[in-house]
Formats: C-alpha cells, sequence, structure tokens
C-alpha cells in the first residue's frame, strides 16, 4: 500500500486544475474505518492535511475522535473521491475530478485489510459506494442509513455551508451521530 500512496501522491492527472495537483490521502493496510469524502477543500490543499478546516472539525465531532486517532493512517483510511482539490464554482468547491476514481479507487480500496465501518462523507462518495442503493438524492440516501449499517453509514458533508439543511434533518444529530459514535468507539477499541 506505502508504494501506492506513493505513487498516488505523484499523480499528476489534475495539472489543469486551478491550484494543481496535490494529492492528499491516508491510510495503511490495518485501517478499519474508511473516511470517503469528496475532494479536499482549499483550506486542506493549502495544508496538505485532509479535513484540516471546521468540516473536519465538525466530521471529528461527530465520529467521537480527536485529531491524533482521526490522522492515524494505520486506524482511520482517509480516501475522497478525487484527491485533489477541484476549484470552486458559484455555490462552492466543485465536484471531484471523476479521471482521479477510475484511475485509483479499486487498486486503493483493494489494499485495504479489514475496513469494519465506511463513512460516506457527501452524494459524490454516496453515489461511487452505493451505486444503484443510492438514493435519488442525499437527503434520501441519509434516511435510509439503517439499511447500509454497520458496515456503512452515509453522512451529509459536514460543511458549515450545509446548516440549514441539518436543521432541516434532525435526525443525523438525533440518531445518525449517537450511533455512529458507539461505533468507532467499538472498532478503534478492538485494536
Amino acid at each position: 500500500m506505502q508504494k501506492l500512496l506513493q505513487e498516488i501522491r505523484r499523480c499528476s492527472l489534475c495539472e489543469s486544475l486551478p491550484l494543481g495537483p496535490k494529492p492528499l490521502l491516508q491510510g495503511s493496510r490495518d485501517a478499519r474505518i474508511l473516511i470517503a469524502g469528496q475532494a479536499p477543500g482549499r483550506r486542506a490543499h493549502e495544508s496538505g492535511v485532509p479535513f484540516d478546516d471546521r468540516s473536519g472539525d465538525r466530521l471529528r465531532d461527530w465520529l467521537g475522535i480527536d485529531r491524533d486517532a482521526f490522522y492515524d493512517a494505520s486506524r482511520i483510511a482517509i480516501m475522497p473521491i478525487g484527491f485533489c482539490y477541484p476549484g470552486s464554482g458559484e455555490r462552492g468547491d466543485l465536484p471531484p475530478r471523476p479521471e482521479c476514481a477510475r484511475t485509483w479507487r479499486r487498486r486503493l480500496l483493494d489494499t485495504l485489510g479489514e475496513v469494519h465501518l465506511t463513512v460516506l462523507v457527501g452524494i459524490h462518495a454516496q453515489r461511487w459506494h452505493l451505486r444503484e442503493r443510492c438514493g435519488r438524492t442525499m437527503a434520501e440516501t441519509v434516511a435510509r442509513w439503517r439499511s447500509f449499517w454497520p458496515s456503512a453509514v452515509p453522512l451529509p458533508h459536514p460543511s458549515p455551508r450545509n446548516a440549514h439543511w441539518l436543521q432541516a434533518h434532525p435526525d443525523v444529530a438525533a440518531e445518525i451521530v449517537p450511533a455512529l459514535r458507539l461505533r468507532v468507539q467499538e472498532i478503534l477499541a478492538e485494536d
């Protein structure tokens, strides 16, 4: 896996992106939790650390873990659908570049040993991982979270821009987050 990660970090598929290629991911064969996000944001691109922003703060809170646990690649793999910051549009960051997942995702997932939980952050990750089981909308997919449990959980993106969406869907905070925290604790306690 380390050889593959090095190869990915040298990838130049995204040379045309506004800030150029800078693949951000982490993982090891021993990781038991996979965070499947969409693509790094601008701040993560600049720092070189995935989820190094308020979205990451909220995601770590949902998981019930601190930064040290989150960035422990031997326990948690962070592998977005697109590894590089795609740039921004009128309504926020652009979707992940499709050539990234086509080129790398299957090979990367095949190197993971024992993932017990895949956290599907945002619609792009949900569509890639759930395929035909994904709902027409993210709200529909998130509402059916129990049908993917306990091996996967679909979540909205934890961005502060989604505050209104989260208020309109209180089941995320009331039901999904408590169950997710317990599942994460169980998995990490097995290490």
